[in-house]
């Protein structure tokens, strides 16, 4: 079969669909169109994507030499299954979850098909805009290698940086995603809370944080987390770190704060050699195991 143009079917007309189905149509691929549960989501993202519906599954397997599954992480499988009905010889099945790796494909080589996980490492927020910004997303492929080179001639017209990972690393790598994006909202939320705490409003505490949180990723972005790196820890600043956990009265919160703080002492111990961080050490170290 040749690989060179692409039709590209999707199947699931949620956010991550429409964002793919427009970014391909402006990177001008071959989309042919969405299969949906709800004909008139399949609709709408055909609409989006000057693309086409597909009324049943069968019909867009038929067309598609690419099949991308952009169903929510529990239904991949039960697709899968859907698909397996029909002769997928020389298809290309492509799931965009984060967690999941290509084996969720079972068996997919005895069809004579090749199965792939496509995920990007972008907060999908809006079905309508996240194209707009998906062009500066890095992509994370894994699968089959028979035919890698399609999907990395696939991000090579997309211009996107990607990088090839295996199966076994595939839920580390979502959870170092989770911990970089997801969780550092419970930290702005916690942060939130203890200004509340201090008689401030949900709208001064914005006003408070936003400069502090925005500035602080820009430079975590550009100079890297040793570079960027301020505060307590970094100064070896025991008193204040000191009467930060007499304040914080929530059990949890005080073991988050100590958790963090050592993580960030690992940082300021192989930035400053020559600074002893053993009594900081000794107080974060309290309660936990470091």
């Amino acid at each position: 079969m040749n690989y060179e143009n692409l039709s590209i079917g999707f199947i699931g007309a949620g956010r991550v669909g429409f964002t793919l189905g427009r970014y391909f149509y402006e990177k001008k691929l071959t989309l042919l169109g969405y299969f949906s549960q709800s004909y008139e989501s399949a609709c709408e993202a055909a609409d989006f994507t000057f693309s086409k519906s597909y009324k049943t599954i069968k019909e867009l397997a038929k067309e598609s030499r690419l099949i991308f599954i952009t169903v929510p992480d529990s239904d991949i499988y039960d697709v899968y299954l859907q698909l397996k009905q029909y002769d997928l010889t020389d298809k290309i099945l492509c799931h965009c979850s984060g967690a999941l790796s290509a084996e969720v494909f079972d068996g997919i080589e005895s069809l004579g098909a090749y199965g792939y996980s496509v995920h990007p490492a972008l907060a999908v927020c809006d079905k309508l805009s996240s194209y707009r910004e998906i062009s500066n997303a890095f992509f994370t492929v894994e699968g089959s290698s028979e035919k890698m080179y399609v999907i990395e001639e696939l991000f090579r017209k997309l211009g996107n940086p990607y990088q090839i990972i295996s199966a076994e690393n595939k839920c580390k790598y979502h959870a170092s995603l989770v911990m970089s994006s997801n969780l550092v909202i419970a930290l702005y939320h916690i942060a939130s809370g203890l200004l509340e705490e201090c008689g401030f409003s949900d709208f001064t505490a914005q006003q408070v944080m936003t400069p502090l949180f925005l500035n602080n990723a820009q430079s975590v972005c550009d100079k890297g987390c040793s570079d960027a790196l301020t505060g307590p820890v970094d100064r070896n600043d025991i008193s204040t770190i000191e009467k930060h956990l007499s304040v914080l009265d929530n059990h949890s919160v005080s073991e988050l704060y100590k958790l963090l703080s050592a993580e960030l002492l690992k940082i300021s111990r192989q930035k400053y050699l020559d600074r002893n961080y053993d009594e900081l050490e000794n107080i974060l170290s309290k309660e936990l195991k470091i």
